[in-house]
């Protein structure tokens, strides 16, 4: 029984994988990736133009004036590895994944 319900779970965290919605960086724009949520953590890379990211998750951080607005949301596109929301097109100016723990 215990097999069953591990590879229950292995089955829904593989779903959620694939089910993770990518969303496109504003055009024309080299985005900045963060080790944190804000201005203050340092660069680990540097987006290429018209790449498009998943958001795992989203939390508060630094207020950054973008191409889509100013906002202090965070978006989570890899373990340790952060943008500012303000030039990801998510639609919305709110939350569009859960919030980071």
């Amino acid at each position: 029984m215990e097999e069953a319900t591990a590879r229950a779970t292995e089955d829904a965290v593989e779903t959620a994988a694939y089910t993770v919605k990518r969303y496109p960086v504003a055009p024309g724009y080299r985005v900045n990736v963060r080790s944190g949520p804000g201005t203050n953590y340092s660069v680990i890379k540097v987006l290429a133009e018209g790449v498009r990211v998943p958001i795992n998750c989203q939390k508060p951080g630094t207020t950054v004036t973008g191409p889509y607005g100013t906002t202090n949301l965070w978006d989570n596109i890899a373990n340790g590895q952060y943008v500012s929301d303000a030039y990801v097109n998510t639609g919305t100016d709110g939350y569009v994944a859960v919030r980071c723990s």
